[in-house]
């Protein structure tokens, strides 16, 4: 096995995932302002310090991934978060797109995501502050005349040069095609959606040369649209998930694991559990790397003074443990 193939497998070993603490600036203020919590540098640190030493989090999550402010924060006594995860046996990954724009030639509404520029030398950089593998996230979002084939292309296009920057680099690439659950489409439309765009990535990651053994796909699975009104049971959601997979993914990727966008705590654990239950994880080990499925009640609770942070610590753990489990079919 290359080294890029072990860091990926282990990503994925039984019983693991991943928790994304990757939120963006803008992205953590919402979160933060939602619940009363002052938004400065050092109430983000707190938190993130949270995280990162919760006890005995290693025994559900194999890797936390980054934001670029966090990669470079410590705790009090000066020791950076990367060195804390690492001694828990975590593996440190990081987010290296940077946002969107508009998509050129594309639908009102359809963005593409940006980064190309200067990631080499971002990489060689993270990988000195301690990261092994990295994500890049192209938001594809549904309506009556999106995607269209030329966003879908320039956002495929832009994640398979990234996961080529990246293993020229020693780091794991996390691809991730998002099609965002927000909208009134129903489970076919995005099955559609999903097939074009897992069709495009791997097409694109193949004649580009990326090693596939090493890189772990992360998207969504097969779900009506929020708005839409449509109730689907979780097995139908199971099955319609490894139906698109098995016809788009090549049985050489390292493994899949779901974000948790869009779903509850308990939906992202629940249906990641039914497939695992459903399919045993073949032909790929199929795990998480959620947000907020995993971190909310932690943040629900830190942001209530009556609770300590030991409280909030307890919150995380228990719902890695519900993710670990479901990982496993086990829940």
């Amino acid at each position: 096995m290359s080294k890029l193939s072990i860091i990926a497998s282990k990503l994925v070993e039984s019983g693991k995932g991943i928790l994304a603490i990757d939120e963006s600036t803008g992205t953590c203020k919402n979160r933060f302002d939602a619940l009363d919590i002052p938004f400065t540098e050092e109430k983000r640190r707190q938190y993130r310090e949270l995280l990162v030493t919760t006890p005995n989090i290693e025994e559900s999550i194999s890797g936390y991934i980054l934001f670029d402010e966090t990669i470079r924060q410590s705790n009090e006594v000066g020791e950076s978060f990367a060195d804390i995860l690492k001694s828990k046996g975590i593996a440190v990954g990081i987010k290296v797109d940077q946002g969107k724009v508009d998509c050129p030639e594309g639908e009102n509404g359809e963005h593409l995501t940006i980064g190309l520029d200067g990631l080499d030398a971002r990489l060689k950089e993270y990988k000195e502050l301690g990261a092994e593998f990295a994500k890049w996230r192209a938001a594809i979002y549904i309506s009556d005349v999106m995607p269209t084939n030329t966003c879908l292309d320039q956002n495929m296009e832009a994640l398979a040069d990234y996961a080529v920057i990246c293993q020229k680099n020693g780091i794991v690439p996390i691809i991730e095609p998002e099609i965002v659950m927000s909208g009134k489409h129903t489970i076919n439309q995005c099955y559609g959606a999903s097939s074009r765009a897992l069709s495009k990535l791997f097409s694109k990651l193949e004649s580009k040369g990326a090693e596939l053994e090493g890189l772990l796909l992360k998207t969504n699975m097969i779900l009506p649209g929020k708005e839409s009104g449509q109730q689907v049971s979780d097995e139908v959601i199971a099955e319609q998930t490894m139906k698109c997979f098995k016809e788009n993914v090549p049985t050489q990727v390292a493994g899949i694991v779901f974000l948790s966008g869009g779903q509850t705590p308990k939906q992202s654990a629940d249906r990641l559990n039914m497939i695992n239950k459903m399919f045993g994880g073949k032909p790929w080990t199929i795990s998480f790397s959620y947000g907020r499925g995993i971190q909310q009640p932690a943040l629900n609770a830190w942001a209530d003074e009556a609770k300590t942070d030991e409280q909030s610590q307890q919150e995380l753990q228990k719902a890695a443990k519900n993710c670990s489990l479901a990982s496993e079919g086990k829940l």
